[in-house]
């Protein structure tokens, strides 16, 4: 389903009357409507699912493919390069037969292990910025001092990429994630600059090699594993990005959730032994997720008592999908002890998030800095004047304002 969408087919992504409140059409599409059709940024037409069953099924189902630069495939955005879902090297990478080899490459730094390595690192990063912000006093945006500039370093550390302009990164990223934010001139000029960046880069870690995801995949390579020097540079491109920008984002969005209802911020103090089920609360819960994750059919397949045709764009919301009263006890509460938690903010399957041990650890930390350093944290301005970042695929806020 990629074209000729009926008038009567909503509009997709929706909007939602609030920055922390969830689009009101989530919970009518679950009860009435699982596998409904909607229009996206591009024109093209896409089935919508938000329910936990089928979002779980479907992104665990091989038949559903990652491969979005296939012929009939929807597009996400209305730009002539399509959106990241689109890019034929990374279809190539991530939805075929390479998939488990680039996998097992890019996992080696991302192993729970290996990232307990780095909590003390992360720690005293999250520990040195709350020092900054604290000494330029309050209110204090909470995105700019905090929730940005943590994970940038540590996925820069991880990569071996050091001194990354932060704003040069931040704009990298949202022409790589944008659906209507940008021009496809403006687009094209900066993914020339980042792609330019990186191969400099890659050029100058062969020749002096560290201890570091880069240098490992270098080496990877020079060894004999097939991937090549155009795919190398899309994941680096694609772990820098995806590695700050979600977490940047869940930061800010965590924070916001547990400081506009004072009695959650004020549990946590009474029993910081929260903070783990606190932090996949808060990602179950997020209700600016941002677009889901898109998937395509080649042939025809069962799905929630109906029958989608070869050819159809399936787009899972995750965030729905996370409210959904048959999977979650009092879905529409935050429940900070709530365990188990089977969320799907990092997907699921063989195509889950590489890097989310890493961004629990980045979260928990964070979480566990502020309670300890900062009790008295609070927003500066009223929850309804938290305001969303528009236009990109990922979902946050513009601002967290705080005071203490």
């Amino acid at each position: 389903m990629s074209a000729d969408v009926p008038e009567q087919v909503m509009d997709y992504p929706f909007r939602a009357s609030g920055a922390l409140e969830p689009p009101e059409e989530w919970a009518r599409l679950r009860q009435g409507c699982p596998v409904a059709h909607v229009r996206l940024p591009s024109g093209d037409g896409a089935v919508l699912l938000t329910r936990h069953g089928d979002v779980r099924q479907v992104l665990s189902d091989p038949r559903f493919t990652r491969n979005l630069s296939a012929e009939g495939a929807a597009r996400t955005t209305a730009n002539e390069s399509g959106g990241v879902f689109e890019n034929e090297t990374a279809a190539a990478l991530t939805a075929g037969d390479r998939h488990p080899m680039w996998r097992r490459m890019v996992m080696r730094s991302f192993t729970v292990k290996h990232i307990s390595a780095m909590q003390r690192r992360i720690e005293a990063m999250a520990e040195q910025l709350v020092d900054d912000m604290t000494r330029q006093g309050c209110p204090a945006d909470l995105m700019s001092s905090l929730g940005f500039p943590l994970p940038v370093w540590v996925i820069c550390e991880l990569l071996g990429v050091p001194g990354v302009d932060r704003d040069k990164l931040a704009y990298w990223s949202s022409t790589m994630l944008s659906m209507t934010q940008y021009s496809q001139k403006e687009i094209d000029e900066a993914q020339a600059e980042f792609t330019g960046y990186l191969t400099a880069h890659l050029t100058e870690k062969r020749a002096s090699p560290g201890d570091d995801l880069l240098s490992e995949l270098i080496a990877a390579v020079d060894e004999g594993q097939k991937l090549s020097e155009q795919e190398l540079v899309l994941t680096a491109q694609g772990i820098l990005v995806a590695g700050h920008e979600t977490t940047a984002n869940m930061i800010g969005k965590m924070m916001a959730m547990l400081l506009s209802d004072r009695r959650r911020w004020e549990q946590l103090l009474a029993d910081p032994s929260l903070v783990r089920t606190a932090v996949e609360e808060a990602l179950r819960f997020d209700a600016n997720a941002g677009f889901g994750l898109p998937r395509f059919i080649t042939e025809d397949v069962e799905l929630g008592g109906q029958t989608l045709p070869r050819g159809t764009t399936v787009v899972c919301s995750m965030g729905a999908a996370n409210r959904d009263e048959q999977s979650f006890e009092r879905a529409g509460d935050m429940d900070l002890a709530r365990s188990p938690n089977t969320h799907l903010a990092f997907g699921a399957g063989p195509h889950s998030c590489v890097g989310q041990a890493l961004a629990r650890t980045e979260l928990q930390t964070v979480l566990s800095v502020l309670l300890r350093r900062l009790p008295t944290l609070d927003l500066a301005v009223p929850t309804e004047a938290l305001a969303r970042r528009e236009g990109l695929l990922v979902g946050g806020l513009t601002r967290v304002p705080v005071r203490w």
